[in-house]
């Protein structure tokens, strides 16, 4: 079987995060790029399938800058065997569309891919459609929001939160489905991993090599940034000294403010 388990290189979950008021982007390079934890969840779910099914193979595929390498190798060293980056300057600012677009290319590319897991939604866009938009293109059918993975030679099942309750789904391979925060906890890389992640494969295409156009500029419809301002310092609020009026003083402040 042949996994390939998407991956993004996101800004540190746990920094302060900033936007570039010229462009009304994310500002990458304000904070220290790390793989999103989610990913790392998504590739436990393809490793315990692994450990039991020694002649599986998974491939790492994440689209990004030059240095989402280090995303990969971090990925390889938790066991994946392989990796691909898609990176093409043409690609800057791409929206979800492009983006699944590609993605989905990268995976016809490989080639044989019996599942793409990924998670279901990175923590630098919350957009969480990337997965579903991979397998309409792939024309595949998508499991969404899986809290649990189960995986067979011939087909992949799961559960997945609703409203009011817990829905089991399933479906024949080939097939993407996408992790929650409830899925498997990833492991930690040893040192024999990180030692054989660098050895491992990991392949860097273009949009030529995948044969497509894609990006801002082949998109048919954009939407476009006309404004954007820095958000506003926080300003202490009011203070109330208890002289035994604390109460009607809070009192006070609530019902002017309309909080009552």
């Amino acid at each position: 079987m042949r996994i390939v388990v998407l991956a993004k290189q996101v800004p540190d979950t746990w920094s302060d995060r900033k936007i570039d008021l010229e462009s009304g982007m994310l500002d990458r390079s304000a904070s220290e790029p790390v793989p999103d934890e989610i990913n790392e969840r998504a590739l436990e779910s393809a490793l315990q399938y692994k450990d039991a099914q020694k002649d599986t193979e998974i491939v790492v595929l994440t689209m990004g800058l030059e240095d989402s390498t280090k995303t990969v190798r971090k990925l390889l060293s938790m066991g994946a065997d392989a990796g691909v980056l898609v990176t093409d300057p043409a690609l800057a600012g791409s929206d979800m569309v492009q983006t699944a677009r590609v993605l989905a290319a990268a995976v016809q590319k490989i080639g044989g891919v019996d599942l793409v897991v990924a998670g279901n939604e990175a923590t630098d866009g919350r957009g969480g459609m990337i997965p579903a938009m991979v397998a309409e293109v792939l024309g595949v059918p998508v499991l969404p929001g899986l809290d649990e993975v189960t995986l067979a030679a011939d087909g992949v099942s799961g559960t997945a939160q609703v409203d009011g309750g817990t829905v089991s789904l399933s479906a024949p391979l080939p097939a993407v489905v996408s992790v929650t925060e409830k899925s498997a906890e990833a492991r930690f890389p040893n040192f024999k991993g990180i030692m054989a992640a660098k050895k491992k494969p990991v392949d860097t295409w273009s949009l030529a090599d995948l044969g497509i156009q894609a990006g801002p500029e082949a998109a048919g419809v954009r939407s476009v940034m006309v404004s954007a301002t820095a958000r506003p310092v926080k300003q202490a609020g009011p203070k109330v000294t208890d002289d035994g009026t604390a109460a009607a003083q809070l009192a006070d402040f609530l019902a002017a403010n309309r909080l009552l």
